[in-house]
């Protein structure tokens, strides 16, 4: 597909009134209300608007996105002249978001009908129609052949052209409502595949190939534990064996749980064995039935694990669990989407972090921290700050407000954010002196102090580095500051970075 329509569109004065009015694709409207960017951080060029202040974006890969003013954005056209085909062809297009192929003719001629027979009591769109599409040398395609291309454009907006607001980060709402397959579902594809092999007993090859494979046995196990058969058992021993070479992980728990399901005393030594793999297989199952217990009592065991950490539904697992599957597999874009929309709940529904049960102050921010987390293993710092912001600003402790904000400082430095970043380091030591609450009181002696100092100086070298001498002298004083009430095993290899950032200082003149 090419952007010849659109370069006629711009050098015809005639076609590009036409185009705006009444097609709605004005070339004097690419100025979108707000700043905005692609979470993927391809590149993004306003090429028209509407008169609603909705604006058509052309994408790296000649893609059209399409945002509107209230906040939703989908890909209507995978190139320039197809979307002039759309919106030509369809001049209510916004109204037949809805509409799919599946709809079949009818329906899709009698939606397109009505709004067109509303739009004629203004504008004579058939002889304007076919004007528009002669000089634009576009083809006359049937309104059901349109909304098949609408409907498969829109179903390609995510995971690469999702929209967010450049400054604030959160994310476009998708312009269409059409069921999407759930993110388990590509994640898992690759350990279904294996499972069903491994099944079928397609030998030694596949069994090397997975069971050899951490993130292929990790995926594996996955799809046992969604798909579960009673022949299973001595493929899942032979995974676990495996999989206690990883150390402790949440599919080995999983895994020790599938064959525990079964009931059998004879795996008990197996399941002991791999327990015993290293000190984090002994306390990550720690709580295995003994040795001397029967197959009743690992089946029980079993069973309440697989009720409190597990299950047989995907939808009930955390998003973590197929963020970071999705991750290890190179599915960068599924992950960030899925964080993003994630982190855009929360923010907007900060209940959603009560404790069941609980008070109802009482949050649960821990879903926060694993955003953020998760957020700097896909190397999206911007979201991974927007996250830690919120987590440190519903701290309840000194303690953690320290800590939280210590962390937001260090995000802020890496964005360049200086400012920024030197304002969180003021609110923290602000809470250090703060003497209402003693859950400080041994911050000079521990870790926290020497990360406290650590950052201070590190920021005051990134300062110095931007040149800005007044403001790197001052948090030197403040970082000084800091080191002088350590102890001296907090204090222990600061000093070192505390001179070579003097020098730094120093060398501004």
């Amino acid at each position: 597909m090419t952007d010849h329509a659109l370069r006629l569109l711009r050098q015809s004065r005639s076609a590009a009134e036409l185009a705006a009015f009444p097609f709605e694709f004005d070339l004097d409207r690419a100025d979108h209300a707000e700043e905005v960017r692609l979470a993927s951080g391809g590149p993004l060029t306003p090429v028209a608007g509407d008169g609603t202040g909705g604006t058509y974006f052309l994408c790296a890969d000649g893609s059209v996105l399409y945002a509107d003013s209230e906040g939703s954005a989908g890909i209507i056209a995978a190139s320039a002249d197809e979307a002039l085909e759309t919106v030509i062809g369809l001049p209510g297009w916004h109204d037949y978001l809805d509409l799919s192929p599946a709809d079949g003719t009818e329906k899709i001629l009698a939606r397109i009908a009505e709004t067109e027979e509303e739009i004629r009591a203004d504008y004579d769109i058939d002889a304007e129609r076919a004007e528009l599409r002669a000089q634009l040398g576009l083809p006359e395609r049937s309104p059901v052949e349109l909304i098949g291309m609408l409907h498969t454009a829109l179903l390609r907006t995510e995971p690469d052209f999702l929209l967010l607001n450049a400054e604030e980060g959160g994310a476009y709402e998708r312009l269409d409502r059409h069921p999407r397959p759930p993110l388990w579902e590509p994640v898992l594809a690759q350990g279904r595949a294996d499972l069903a092999a491994l099944r079928a007993g397609e030998g030694p090859a596949a069994w090397d190939a997975v069971a050899r494979d951490p993130l292929r046995r990790r995926l594996a196990l996955r799809a046992a534990q969604f798909d579960r058969a009673a022949d299973d058992l001595g493929l899942l021993r032979q995974l676990v064996r495996y999989e206690a070479q990883a150390s402790m992980t949440d599919e080995l728990r999983l895994g020790a749980v599938l064959v525990g399901l079964h009931g059998l005393a004879e795996d008990l030594p197996l399941l002991h064995e791999v327990r015993d793999t290293d000190f984090d297989t002994v306390c990550g199952l720690s709580d295995l039935p003994g040795p001397g217990d029967s197959g009743a009592d690992l089946r029980r065991w079993a069973l309440e694990t697989d009720a409190s950490m597990f299950g047989t539904d995907p939808s009930d697992e955390p998003v973590f669990t197929w963020t970071d599957l999705a991750r290890d597999q190179g599915m960068t874009e599924l992950a960030r989407v899925a964080l993003i929309r994630r982190l855009d709940e929360i923010e907007l529904g900060q209940h959603l972090l009560r404790r069941p049960g609980g008070a109802a102050d009482a949050l649960d921010t821990s879903p926060l921290r694993a955003l953020g987390r998760g957020f700097e293993e896909l190397g999206d710092t911007f979201q991974a700050l927007r996250a830690q912001r919120l987590f440190a600003a519903l701290q309840d402790t000194a303690w953690a407000r320290v800590s939280a904000r210590l962390t937001q400082a260090r995000l802020e430095r890496e964005l360049g954010l200086l400012s920024q970043a030197t304002a969180t380091l003021a609110a923290l030591r602000a809470v250090l002196t703060d003497p209402r609450d003693t859950s400080l009181r041994l911050w000079h002696g521990v870790n926290l102090g020497r990360f406290i100092a650590e950052e201070h100086y590190a920021l005051t070298r990134a300062l110095a580095d931007a040149d800005l001498p007044e403001e790197a002298r001052a948090l030197l004083t403040a970082s000084d500051a800091i080191l002088g009430e350590l102890s001296g095993n907090a204090s222990m290899g600061v000093r070192e970075l505390a001179e070579d950032t003097a020098e730094r200082v120093r060398d501004l003149g």
